[in-house]
């Protein structure tokens, strides 16, 4: 069983940064990526990170590209993800979640949070205008 922890939520204000984290434990050599959503009351779990434990190969959603970094640390089994210039609109909760890809199917579909099978409890993200 996979458990996720994230961390560095908060309240910033609009043009500034946060870095959040996610920590894995239990997770297996298999587990293919790790993915960030972002979720607002009333609204769909949105897509806005994603990369690959082997090769650090990253995708990003287009409301976040060029302003968000995810990065990953395999020897903490912990992933990253650096939110710079951040807007009113960037205020969800922010999930973290483990693609453990045994299906290639979801491999080629990390945007979608069904591709995913394990999640973190999520942190709050306020940007302040």
């Amino acid at each position: 069983q996979v458990q996720l922890v994230e961390s560095g939520g908060g309240l910033v204000q609009a043009g500034g940064s946060l870095r959040l984290s996610c920590t894995a434990s239990g997770r297996t050599s298999s587990s293919y990526a790790m993915g960030w959503f972002r979720q607002t009351p009333g609204k769909e779990r949105e897509f806005v990170a994603a990369i690959t434990w082997s090769g650090g190969m990253t995708d990003y959603g287009d409301s976040v590209a060029g302003r968000f970094t995810t990065s990953r640390d395999n020897a903490k089994n912990t992933v990253y993800l650096q939110m710079n210039s951040l807007k009113p609109e960037d205020t969800a909760v922010y999930y973290c979640a483990d693609l453990a890809g045994k299906e290639m199917s979801k491999r080629s579909r990390w945007d979608l949070p069904t591709s995913y099978d394990y999640w973190g409890q999520g942190t709050q993200v306020n940007v302040s205008s």
